[in-house]
C-alpha cells in the first residue's frame, strides 16, 4: 500500500482495457509464475535481456529480483519503474520506464514483456501508450526512447504505430553472433500529433519528488 514515505504503489495509469501500476507482493509472485511459463515463443530470441531464456525457475526469480532491485536502488537521479500490466484485474506482464538525471534530461527509456497468452492482442501497444502518457503528460518528458533487435518485428511495429522515429543503429552480440539493434525516439511534439488511447493517471502528485520533480 502507498504511504507518505513510499507513495509509488498508489501511482496508476488506466486505459479502457488495462491498468499499469506496481504489483502487490502476491501479484508479483503471479507475474513470476507467468514468466516461468514463458514470455517468448520457442526458438526465438527477441529480447535483449538474457533472463527470458533461462529455466522456468530462473525466469521467475529474475522477475522477483528485478522488482525488488528497482525499488531498493531508487533515487530521484536514477530510477526504474517496472509497472505491471493488468488485464481484467490480473497481471499480464511488465511495462517499465526508467531515466537517469530526469530533472535535467527529461528523457525516458522503456522496456516491456508480456506473457505468451497475451501476445498478439494489441496490449503491448496500449501498455506503452499508457506509459507514454505518464511520461509526457504526467512527468513532463520531452523525449522517449526504445531499443530492440532489428528482427523483433512486434516491438518495431509498436514503436512505429505510436509515432517513434528511427534514431540510429548499434551492433551487438547475441549468443556470440553479431546482430543489429535499432534505436527509436519519440519527441513531445510527435507524441502530441499521434492518435492514442485515452489514459487516466492517479496518484502522481504524491510521487513527484521521487522522480526528481
Amino acid at each position: 500500500m502507498p504511504t507518505a514515505h513510499w507513495p509509488l504503489p498508489g501511482l496508476t495509469a488506466r486505459t479502457a482495457r488495462l491498468e499499469l501500476r506496481l504489483p502487490t507482493e502476491p501479484e508479483l509472485h503471479e507475474l513470476a509464475d507467468l514468466a516461468a511459463a514463458g514470455v517468448v515463443a520457442p526458438g526465438t530470441r527477441p529480447l535483449g535481456s538474457t533472463w527470458a531464456y533461462g529455466t522456468p525457475a530462473e525466469r521467475a526469480r529474475a522477475v522477483l529480483q528485478a522488482h525488488w532491485r528497482a525499488q531498493g536502488r531508487w533515487s530521484p537521479e536514477d530510477w526504474n519503474l517496472p509497472l505491471a500490466v493488468f488485464v481484467d484485474g490480473r497481471p499480464a506482464g511488465i511495462q517499465s520506464v526508467r531515466a537517469t538525471a530526469f530533472a535535467l534530461r527529461r528523457e525516458v527509456l522503456s522496456g516491456s514483456w508480456l506473457a505468451l497468452p497475451h501476445h498478439g492482442r494489441g496490449l503491448g501497444t496500449e501498455a506503452r501508450a499508457a506509459m507514454l502518457h505518464l511520461a509526457f503528460a504526467g512527468l513532463g518528458a520531452t523525449d522517449a526512447t526504445s531499443h530492440c533487435y532489428a528482427d523483433n518485428a512486434p516491438s518495431v511495429a509498436v514503436s512505429r504505430r505510436l509515432g517513434y522515429r528511427p534514431d540510429g543503429v548499434e551492433r551487438e552480440l547475441r549468443q556470440g553472433e553479431a546482430t543489429t539493434t535499432l534505436r527509436f525516439r519519440l519527441t513531445r511534439e510527435q507524441w502530441d500529433a499521434t492518435e492514442r488511447p485515452e489514459v487516466r493517471l492517479t496518484g502522481l502528485d504524491a510521487c513527484a519528488e521521487l522522480f526528481g520533480l
